[in-house]
């Protein structure tokens, strides 16, 4: 973006991202592969159109009125314009690299029915994927501005939202859908121990054991 103008599925055995050498389900395989290259794609394909079409950078092309508008920008650094200078490039590059394998072991770990799960972690891992094809291609985009390529300008007036991309917006949704998805599986998890809790403290000849 660029600035304005443990589930409980996984084994005891196999630590927090579950076991990578398990095979995921092959329904689980079509929807992780399928939301990340449908963002990949979709995110390439609309960074060349406002490469292209947008110039010159900051020149805001209006939409929906004034609140949605295509302006291009280049950043150089991560998410609200975090710059390390020269090195943000192979920095957060790097960051990206490791986050791409965190969310791939975490898809790997994923039971059979954990769908909505790993449609979140293939949003992510497609966004993920996106904004580091960006920097790889840093050269290409670098001659005309020299950073990732952001165009989505949301706001209202003069107050404006940070500009972002299609991989960003995939990001948020996959990191909001994996949230609610973990919060519901801990409010399972919760139910089924008071259940279980429940059941030992009505067991016939307890109170007398005690």
């Amino acid at each position: 973006m660029t600035s304005p103008g443990n589930s409980g599925h996984a084994s005891p055995t196999s630590g927090p991202f579950g076991s990578a050498s398990a095979p995921a389900s092959p329904r689980l395989r079509t929807v992780f592969w399928t939301a990340a290259i449908t963002v990949i794609v979709l995110d390439i394909l609309t960074k060349a159109l406002a490469v292209k079409l947008l110039q010159p950078q900051h020149v805001p092309h209006q939409i929906i009125g004034n609140v949605v508008r295509f302006t291009l920008a280049y950043n150089p650094g991560a998410a609200f314009s975090m710059s390390l200078g020269t090195y943000s490039r192979y920095v957060f590059g790097a960051f990206a690299l490791v986050a791409l394998y965190i969310l791939w072991r975490l898809y790997r770990s994923s039971q059979p029915g954990d769908v909505a799960r790993v449609l979140a972690l293939g949003l992510a891992w497609g966004g993920a994927a996106g904004n580091l094809l960006d920097r790889v291609r840093f050269g290409t985009w670098g001659r005309l501005g020299g950073g990732v390529v952001d165009f989505i300008d949301i706001g209202v007036g003069d107050v404006r939202f940070w500009t972002f991309n299609v991989a960003d917006s995939a990001v948020t949704v996959g990191a909001l859908l994996l949230a609610w998805v973990l919060w519901r599986e801990d409010r399972e998890a919760l139910a089924i121990a008071a259940a279980e809790a429940a059941a030992r403290d009505s067991m016939p000849g307890k109170s007398a054991a005690e």
